[in-house]
């Protein structure tokens, strides 16, 4: 609530209008995704147990990255567009480029060489 509260008013109280992300990333909880039909619905608002309601703002997006919807009810997904990725078609260059961006300065400049080394070296996923 404290992240999406603070997404919704970047707009109102910080004269910021730039795009906001909210991402939830991980299992998904029976009890917390059912909660968040108000906001996927038309109201756009998160109604919280004190009985507060926060609207969500025009610039605020959210994005569900979830390993699977086992506990999540046909009106929850049905309110989400979804996008499903078979983790054996992403092979494993976004992991190599994942890597990558976090080497230290120092093995910076081998970047390049590394990645044509695993190109060379790891078989593709098939």
């Amino acid at each position: 609530a404290v992240t999406y509260r603070a997404a919704a008013q970047q707009e109102k109280l910080h004269n910021i209008s730039d795009r906001q992300w909210v991402l939830f990333d991980g299992p998904v909880d029976a009890i917390w995704i059912e909660n968040m039909n108000t906001v996927l619905d038309d109201n756009k608002k998160l109604c919280l147990m004190s009985g507060e309601m926060i609207s969500m703002s025009s610039a605020m997006s959210m994005i569900f990255e979830v390993q699977d919807l086992a506990v999540a009810s046909p009106a929850t997904v049905s309110r989400c567009g979804m996008v499903y990725v078979e983790p054996s078609q992403i092979g494993w260059e976004p992991i190599l480029t994942s890597w990558l961006n976090t080497l230290p300065p120092v093995v910076l400049p081998f970047a390049e060489k590394l990645k044509n080394l695993f190109g060379w070296l790891v078989p593709p996923c098939t």
